[in-house]
């Protein structure tokens, strides 16, 4: 993969995580301590940045490093599985599928979102 399409892609994960938390960019600029046209240049996939400020990001985020660099990595992947295992694990089975119906209107929500946008 290239710079140019891993710039894009990352920057486009990262994103989707200030969102998800319902972070500004701006907020998001000001808690990492970066300049907002710098800090939209990396979402947008133009800049790459220094490991330092994809620190920061990500520790504003409260999210791991891989689940921006690799999400589709199996260990990644598996961790997502046991995380939400260990969640649901003391659900009664209509509390799992209320849960469930809770997630499948969420992700329509956000589609619907990014369709907007």
């Amino acid at each position: 993969m290239d710079d140019s399409r891993f710039n894009q892609e990352t920057g486009a994960r990262i994103r989707e995580a200030r969102k998800a938390r319902k972070i500004t960019q701006q907020e998001m600029a000001e808690r990492a301590g970066l300049s907002l046209p710098h800090y939209s240049e990396i979402e947008r996939g133009n800049v790459g940045m220094k490991l330092e400020t994809f620190r920061k990001i990500i520790e504003v985020l409260q999210i791991s490093s891989d689940s921006i660099l690799r999400p589709d990595i199996p260990q990644v992947k598996q961790m997502d599985q046991e995380e939400t295992a260990s969640l649901l694990g003391d659900c009664s089975p209509a509390e799992r599928e209320f849960v469930k119906q809770v997630i499948v209107q969420m992700k329509l929500a956000f589609h619907r979102q990014q369709e907007t946008e």
